[in-house]
């Protein structure tokens, strides 16, 4: 079979790889890149076409669409309860400060 060849996918990953593409498109990706990232991340998430004759894919239980908020909050762990809590009270004080100019 020759390299893009989609013809093993199923119809449900390709409505995937469609929809894919067009969000990026609406976020102002070139057509072909968009494409590109597309097909790379129903690859990811299925591990390859998915009809009867080309294989199965390992199942990794991380797909791309699971993914979001994994890495969250990593940044703050990583810092002092003084630190976090200088910046909240930082926050705190610049909300109070807007607030108040806005209602002028």
């Amino acid at each position: 079979m020759p390299r893009g060849d989609k013809s093993s996918y199923t119809d449900k990953q390709e409505r995937k790889a469609d929809h894919i593409a067009e969000s990026y498109e609406h976020k102002g990706v070139s057509e072909k890149e968009a494409e590109r990232r597309a097909w790379a991340t129903v690859n990811k998430d299925d591990g390859g076409g998915k009809k009867s004759g080309s294989g199965r894919g390992v199942d990794t239980g991380h797909p791309a669409a699971h993914k979001g908020g994994e890495k969250g909050g990593a940044a703050s762990a990583g810092r002092s309860a003084a630190a976090r809590s200088a910046s909240a009270k930082k926050a705190a004080a610049t909300r109070k400060r807007d607030n108040s100019q806005a209602s002028h």
